[in-house]
């Protein structure tokens, strides 16, 4: 008997079935939940003149029940994907094309690697990635991409026709540790006493809070926007992220939210935004109103160590590229992104980018590997 499948584009994902996208899910990641993405659209982070057009893919039964789902954008732009294809555009342009709108398929903003074919069965997720490509075909659309997609779903793709593309990321592992000091026994000792020491210069006079669930106020967020924006405007020219985004955030998602704040006689000065997986904790976003020496690490790296630590948490993923991490006791690891693109000659242009990026890549993590902190014997 054959089954009777519908491929659907919408306007949101707020529109659609919250226990339908959800079960397809499967809660383990917060950065592909309905309530996140839903959060981007009704905060205005996404949506009109943002470059980012919510087109969520649905494949649906006869009832309408969701079976597979995937996080889409029409894109205008490259901006706040963290997957630089810069170049691929202006290849494509130079040579007479409209490389924009782009379908992108990702969590907006955030750098995680997760799934990005929601399905509920394997079946329902190849029928969803050929859905993808109908879109992209049917629209006469430049290309359409998978950035940061879950490793097991690298060889999905690849079978079905798409380029894989590597980056690096640093994540740290936890190896069992009972306390800070138990990962810092595994470390040479020199970095034990230079991790020890960072941790003390940038905790004097200060006092560092962790805030979840009903301990987020509005007063929270209020010292965190500002935090936010100040880096926001040195690092992308102005905030991808709305102010309401992240009231939302707090009243729908604060359990999976924790916001680290130091604090001088009370007052925050700096805060750490994390949210947290079920296996993960992954951090992203960080700011301050004064300058402390080594604070950044303190927040974003060392407390976030310490939560996962305390949570039973397998990772911490703390954003985006960072070679000062490694010393830090964060590993590199391969991240891994999908690429379709329906012009025969510009995929092979693509291709060949992709195969020797990918080789030195992985030769500099190799590097990098030999290099990190930890005791030869710990390895």
């Amino acid at each position: 008997m054959s089954i009777e499948w519908t491929v659907r584009l919408s306007m949101s994902v707020a529109s659609l079935d919250k226990a339908g996208w959800d079960a397809c899910a499967g809660g383990g990641n917060p950065f592909v939940s309905h309530d996140f993405l839903s959060i981007l659209e009704e905060s205005g982070s996404v949506g009109p003149g943002t470059g980012w057009s919510p087109a969520p893919i649905t494949v649906e039964d006869a009832s309408g029940t969701i079976l597979a789902a995937a996080p889409a954008y029409l894109k205008h732009h490259s901006q706040g994907e963290y997957v630089f294809d810069h170049s691929w555009a202006d290849a494509w342009q130079r040579a007479g094309g409209d490389y924009y709108p782009k379908l992108q398929v990702c969590a907006p903003f955030s750098p995680v690697p997760g799934p990005r074919l929601l399905a509920r069965d394997a079946g329902a997720a190849n029928g969803l990635m050929k859905g993808i490509e109908a879109v992209a075909e049917q629209n006469r659309l430049s290309s359409a991409h998978a950035t940061f997609i879950a490793p097991e779903e690298v060889e999905r793709f690849r079978a079905g026709g798409w380029l894989i593309r590597q980056g690096t990321q640093y994540h740290w592992s936890n190896e069992g540790y009972g306390s800070f000091e138990d990962f810092l026994g595994a470390l040479s000792s020199r970095h034990r006493k230079d991790l020890r020491k960072e941790r003390a210069k940038a905790q004097a006079g200060l006092e560092i809070v962790h805030l979840t669930g009903t301990d987020l106020t509005e007063a929270h967020w209020d010292a965190f926007w500002t935090f936010y924006q100040d880096t926001g405007s040195r690092k992308w020219g102005h905030p991808y992220l709305t102010r309401s985004f992240f009231s939302l955030l707090g009243e729908r998602m604060a359990d999976k939210v924790l916001l680290i704040f130091a604090l001088r006689e009370g007052r925050p000065i700096a805060g750490a935004l994390n949210l947290i997986g079920a296996d993960t904790l992954y951090g992203r976003y960080w700011g301050c109103t004064e300058e402390v020496p080594f604070l950044h690490f303190e927040l974003c790296y060392y407390q976030a160590i310490d939560a996962a630590i305390a949570r039973g948490l397998s990772r911490v993923e703390a954003g985006a590229q960072g070679e000062h991490k490694l010393s830090r006791g964060y590993r590199p690891v391969p991240t891994f992104s999908a690429h379709y693109i329906p012009n025969k000659s510009f995929r092979r242009a693509v291709a060949e980018f992709c195969e020797h990026e990918a080789a030195a890549l992985e030769n500099d993590r190799e590097w990098l590997g030999e290099r990190g902190p930890f005791r030869k014997d710990c390895d």
